[in-house]
């Protein structure tokens, strides 16, 4: 707790104040994760990597948060928010410069675990500057507006990283982020608050070390899966360190740990517990076009990083606009009507995604992203948010770092499913032959590596092959291999959106256990009352 505490000083100035400063700071965490979502067959293509080894840039940088945020509210209470806040964007534009002179794949990986290490630490708390900083009755509207705000990363990301790796400049998909850093470390030190903590908390080493080991092991596992086998011996020896060092870490953060790195009995708040179940399951649901959309546009379509950015502009678009108007009806109304009609609308949006073939028009995919960014801007922000609304006011750091660790950590581990169902789709034969033409490709590295469907061979295009096989008969040497490639990838993209179809009925269940509308809602005054149940 602050020795001043944030809400006491809070008025209309300050508090629009903390929310620049957050947002400015967030914001170059949020452009950089879709920057090199687009950019990440350019990323494959340039370092001539397989599809498991190149995911670890994505993946990495989510463990890396989810290892890093645990410690932010630890860091916070120690050395007060603000100072950690503006240390934890330093070392994000600190690693992004690394990443921008990575002369090979393992450096770059290297350089984004230190992006993920600063996001980590930022993330968590400016959630918990912001709820100091604004009343109960209107924390819904800003972070509807917090939302609104950090959407436009997404929008420009795609758009931005898009045209740099087309023009063959894809290392200034990370050069962009160190002036933007040091801008919103400038605002932050201007804006934010001078805070003191009147306690200093020891570490718990013994936490951090078992859920480093525990979190670490899981996702290794399911990172080499994909090319080992779900059932090899490897794979199985890791996920069992995983799962023994996540049982280690519960029990000594329960039961060991006297200041804990995540304090796990804000789950004995009933509410608390369904928010969060809930937005690990929507991760799954939702993370399926913000992965899987960029890889099918360039890969299989042929179109450029820039293209792809463009067309996923729509989903970015809807998603700040139906962002704020949850963020008001939140306040009134509650979460569960607007989760319950958020995740019934991306249940039917995913079902249609799972219908994906080679010739889907793009005008059609469009329309079905810009669908699910309604969806998004009614779930996710929402979720968050209910979670946080019943845990006590001096605790909000600490369940924002919960939340946000076990989030990410959920979000790493299904890019590494969705992955894994991708590339269990491809034939030892193709996979050999993609990897051929990944390697002889002489094009630059901004465009498509193997634009397998968009292709046209001796007359007939990949569509056709794709809906008669037996048009592979017909085809010259290597069109028949290009044609069957085509199959097997849409085979796997159908295969892997319908695991996130699967994920968004459970979360369209979920969503339902949720309080609010028709009931009473008690919204952010339910965190400060004497009931443990939420």
């Amino acid at each position: 707790m602050l020795k001043t505490s944030l809400k006491s000083k809070t008025s209309l100035e300050l508090k629009w104040k903390v929310l620049i400063s957050v947002v400015f700071g967030i914001f170059m965490v949020i452009l950089d994760t879709t920057v090199v979502n687009v950019a990440f067959p350019a990323l494959r293509a340039e370092y001539g990597a397989s599809l498991n080894d190149s995911q670890w840039i994505i993946s990495i940088y989510v463990l890396a948060i989810g290892i890093a945020t645990p410690l932010a509210a630890f860091l916070g209470d120690r050395f007060g928010m603000k100072r950690v806040f503006l240390s934890g964007l330093s070392i994000f534009a600190l690693g992004s410069l690394v990443c921008g002179f990575a002369p090979s794949l393992p450096i770059l990986i290297a350089a984004r675990a230190l992006q993920g290490f600063g996001g980590g630490i930022a993330l968590p708390l400016g959630t918990a500057l912001l709820f100091q900083a604004f009343p109960p009755s209107e924390q819904g509207f800003a972070f509807g507006i917090f939302g609104i705000v950090i959407l436009v990363a997404p929008a420009i990301g795609p758009i931005t990283g898009g045209f740099l790796v087309d023009q063959n400049l894809w290392r200034f998909i990370f050069f962009i982020n160190p002036p933007i850093g040091a801008l919103g470390v400038f605002l932050g030190s201007r804006f934010l608050p001078d805070d003191k903590p009147d306690h200093k908390p020891t570490i718990d080493l013994l936490g951090l070390i078992t859920e480093i080991i525990g979190f670490g092991a899981v996702l290794y596992a399911a990172s080499i899966a994909a090319n080992d086998g779900w059932t090899s011996p490897q794979v199985l020896m890791w996920f069992g360190i995983g799962v023994l060092g996540l049982v280690a870490f519960t029990l000594v953060e329960l039961f060991v740990a006297k200041e804990p790195l995540l304090d796990l009995r804000l789950y004995a708040r009933k509410v608390f517990l369904n928010a969060n179940l809930l937005g690990y399951v929507s991760v799954v649901a939702l993370f399926g076009a913000e992965f899987l959309m960029p890889i099918y546009l360039q890969t299989l379509r042929g179109q450029t990083a820039f293209q792809s950015g463009l067309i996923l502009l729509p989903m970015a678009i809807t998603g700040g606009f139906s962002i704020i108007l949850a963020g008001r009806l939140y306040d009134r109304m509650g979460p569960r009507l607007l989760v319950t009609f958020g995740f019934a609308l991306l249940v039917v949006n995913t079902w249609q995604l799972s219908l994906i073939q080679a010739g889907t028009s793009i005008q059609w995919i469009m329309i079905l992203l810009a669908i699910r960014g309604i969806a998004l801007g009614l779930t996710v922000q929402t979720t968050f948010l209910t979670g946080l609304s019943v845990v006590p006011l001096r605790k909000v750091a600490q369940g924002s770092s919960l939340t946000n660790a076990t989030r990410q950590v959920m979000q790493s581990i299904a890019v590494a499913i969705l992955a894994t169902v991708l590339a269990s789709a491809i034939s030892p034969q193709i996979s050999n032959f993609e990897q051929q033409a990944l390697a002889n490709n002489s094009s630059a590295p901004g465009d498509p590596p193997v634009a397998i469907c968009q292709a046209n061979t001796g007359g007939l295009a990949m569509v056709d092959y794709q809906e008669n096989a037996n048009l592979l008969t017909q085809a010259p040497p290597g069109g028949q291999l290009l044609g069957q490639a085509c199959m097997e990838n849409v085979a796997g993209f159908q295969r892997a959106y319908n695991v996130t179809f699967y994920a968004a009925i459970l979360a369209l269940f979920l969503g339902l256990l949720l309080p609010g509308w028709p009931f009473k809602w008690a919204g952010r005054r339910a965190g400060d009352g004497p009931s443990i149940s939420g």
